[in-house]
């Protein structure tokens, strides 16, 4: 007889295995935004998310996360832009609407890389950025 315990499960319970549609549909949250910003010049990039978010929510939590994240982080992203463009159109502040346009842009595009790449493993990831609007 061994005196030793069995293994104690981690806080809150063994994870349940992540399937390959979960991971598929979480990888199409974090690059829908970004399809949809190059197609929309920046102004729809949220809606490929929401539409995920509204399929998913109540059939997988990973999936749910990953499109509420990209989804409010893009939300951050379009109103950073909205800024953009009203100081583009005054011309004291064109420098610093290229500097918003250049930040916006930039990290959309590594964030959302970086996203989709965390979500192909089957991990989450949280936006640096957000405007939290879904949960």
């Amino acid at each position: 007889m061994s005196s030793v315990p069995p293994p104690v499960p981690p806080y809150g319970g063994a994870r349940p295995a992540i399937s390959s549609e979960e991971r598929t549909a979480s990888v199409l949250a974090h690059l829908s935004a970004l399809i949809a910003a190059i197609v929309t010049a920046g102004w729809l990039s949220f809606v490929g998310p929401l539409v995920i978010w509204a399929i998913y929510k109540d059939r997988s939590p990973m999936v749910r996360q990953a499109a509420a994240g990209s989804f409010n982080f893009n939300l951050g992203l379009w109103v950073m832009n909205v800024v953009a463009w009203i100081c583009l159109f005054t011309v004291v502040l064109i420098p610093l609407a290229i500097i918003l346009f250049l930040i916006a842009n930039v990290g959309m595009v590594v964030w959302h890389l970086l996203a989709a790449y965390r979500a192909s493993q089957g991990r989450t990831y949280s936006y640096p950025f957000q405007i939290r609007i879904l949960h």
